[in-house]
């Protein structure tokens, strides 16, 4: 199976080895991810302006790309996500927006939406199956782990329609794919203030302890993420409370594969 992928700009520097990770997983379980060409920067930030093109356009080329490169765009970085499949929307649903984004770009032909918008985790659910993860898996992992959503995965909701977002669950199910238990604990779900990082310090740690030492309460030994900004917020915020892991760290552990 080959599929179009569009890695991001994190990925491709101080994350690279989330890249190099997520490319082996995705080979041992029969995935090709094929690296879109000339792809830009999402912007990292959806822009909530609706007059608001130009940092819209490197989404829809990839977007683009992807629509006539097997009709499906592979995301890794829940940021790029989030960006790029709410773009993604505006060009199905807002005609001012699609018709400047293509009267810009000149496309061949007019882009409307048309390319699905996967993230690593819902390839690994749909396109592969937890069921076959559990039988690819060569070492169980075997201990407590929690999960950690953030906000990118889940809202808007009416948009994301990643899971539930007041109970989501496909984290839970693919830590139990990988041989591991989950902790469900009450704040893998909120937001661990990342984005306010560089306005206020304080709050960040604040609200990074306050995840962690939710998890550590209810028994977990380490918890896992899929976004790279809650990644390096957790870790460096977190004072050790608990290590934290990109999920697919995890993922190649359980299969065996080695960069």
């Amino acid at each position: 199976m080959k599929i179009s992928y569009y890695p991001g700009c994190t990925l491709k520097t101080k994350a690279k080895d989330l890249d190099v990770t997520a490319r082996l997983c995705a080979k041992a379980l029969g995935v090709e991810m094929e690296e879109i060409e000339n792809w830009q920067c999402c912007g990292a930030v959806y822009p909530m302006g609706t007059d608001e093109i130009a940092t819209k356009l490197s989404a829809v080329r990839a977007l683009d790309y992807a629509k006539h490169n097997g009709g499906k765009l592979l995301t890794l970085c829940s940021a790029c996500h989030n960006v790029i499949k709410r773009t993604n929307e505006d060009m199905k649903t807002n005609d001012d927006i699609r018709f400047r984004a293509n009267n810009y770009l000149q496309l061949d032909e007019p882009y409307g939406g048309e390319t699905e918008v996967i993230h690593y985790l819902e390839m690994l659910k749909n396109l592969v199956g937890f069921d076959a993860i559990k039988k690819a898996v060569k070492k169980p992992l075997n201990r407590k782990i929690g999960a950690y959503y953030g906000c990118l995965l889940l809202r808007p909701s009416g948009v994301m329609a990643f899971d539930n977002p007041e109970n989501p669950t496909i984290i839970e199910d693919f830590i139990r794919a990988i041989g591991g238990t989950p902790v469900v604990y009450p704040f893998r779900n909120e937001c661990c203030g990342a984005y306010v990082a560089l306005k206020n310090g304080e709050l960040p740690k604040q609200k990074s302890r306050k995840v962690l030492t939710s998890a550590k309460e209810k028994g977990a030994e380490e918890v896992i993420t899929a976004c790279p900004l809650c990644l390096y917020n957790l870790q460096v915020n977190g004072e050790g409370i608990l290590p934290v892991k990109y999920f697919t760290e995890l993922l190649a552990e359980a299969l065996g594969v080695q960069a």
